[in-house]
């Protein structure tokens, strides 16, 4: 594997946990020697899993929507800052540049990215392994409710079966690199 997109949050979140998981994903990766790619903030725990894959002697590619970029808050130290028009267009960089994905906590925009993920994984756009990063059991109600859609008829157990989730990182990387 040359490449994994990490979806996290523009926010640090409420407990230092979320911001020390995101900084063991950036050392763990480019200890790996695996490129980062992801959404290209400056903030939250998107700038930190990028500060710490960057220190860590990393390759880090952020793909950010220009309206982001105006904003300010597009990471200017990257190994490479793509600049797309929309939202879209950056969520299909991110996949063409990705051999994997994984998901830490965040919000709207992270289940978003996450779902487009499972859901082009579903579609047979990409065959990217999908892992989720269960920090402190912050995922556990996501996990849940997926279960239920299974138990409930609206999602095939296999389609369930494309995300694969921990509560440690080493084994989840481990998962998503051999796959």
């Amino acid at each position: 594997m040359k490449r994994l997109c990490v979806f996290c949050g523009s926010a640090p979140g409420a407990s230092e946990r979320y911001a020390e998981a995101a900084a063991e994903v950036g050392r763990a990766l480019a200890r790996r020697g695996v490129g980062l790619v992801y959404g290209g903030a400056s903030i939250g725990t998107m700038g930190i899993v990028a500060d710490a894959a960057l220190t860590a002697g990393g390759e880090v590619i952020g793909v950010v929507p220009v309206a982001l970029v105006e904003r300010e808050v597009a990471h200017r130290g990257l190994t490479e800052l793509i600049v797309v028009d929309g939202m879209h267009a950056r969520k299909a960089r991110m996949t063409e540049l990705s051999d994997a994905f994984l998901a830490l906590p965040g919000g709207y925009g992270t289940l978003d990215e996450l779902f487009e993920a499972l859901t082009w994984s579903q579609l047979g756009i990409h065959a990217h392994p999908v892992g989720l990063w269960d920090v402190g059991g912050y995922w556990s109600p996501l996990l849940t409710l997926l279960d239920a859609m299974v138990r409930e008829g609206f999602l095939h157990p296999a389609n369930r079966a494309r995300l694969t989730s921990g509560d440690a990182l080493e084994p989840l990387l481990d998962a998503l690199l051999a796959g």
